[in-house]
């Protein structure tokens, strides 16, 4: 099992920032899309943020102008720097990444999450 660390987490109020990282060590060869995902009490599993292989970002619709995917140039390490953040934020933040294609692919890697909440 690959381990993927998050880090960042923490408690905010509303209109704060925070950024989240994920370190995704013993990957880095096979290492693909990378993704941010998030689960609130009570609710699915959503997505956030994905930074593919080749670069290109997306964004949920909740989250878009708020918050941003990047990863180092060593590609590493992902992050997601969130800004104007609100309640509806409050989550347990999970870093996936996807087994690239050279390597297989069709398998995801998750981390143990990290828990970030934003007070009224």
């Amino acid at each position: 099992q690959v381990p993927l660390v998050e880090s960042g987490g923490g408690s905010v109020q509303a209109g704060g920032s925070l950024r989240l990282s994920c370190v995704a060590s013993g990957l880095t060869r096979c290492k693909g899309d990378m993704s941010w995902y998030r689960q609130a009490p009570g609710k699915e599993r959503e997505f956030v943020s994905q930074i593919d292989i080749g670069g290109s970002t997306s964004y949920a619709d909740s989250v878009k102008g708020r918050f941003t995917i990047s990863q180092d140039n060593a590609k590493t390490t992902l992050y997601l720097q969130m800004n104007s953040l609100k309640p509806e934020d409050t989550a347990m933040y999970y870093c996936k990444a996807a087994r690239a294609p050279w390597c297989g692919g069709l398998k995801d890697y998750w981390g143990q999450g990290t828990q970030v909440t934003v007070s009224s």
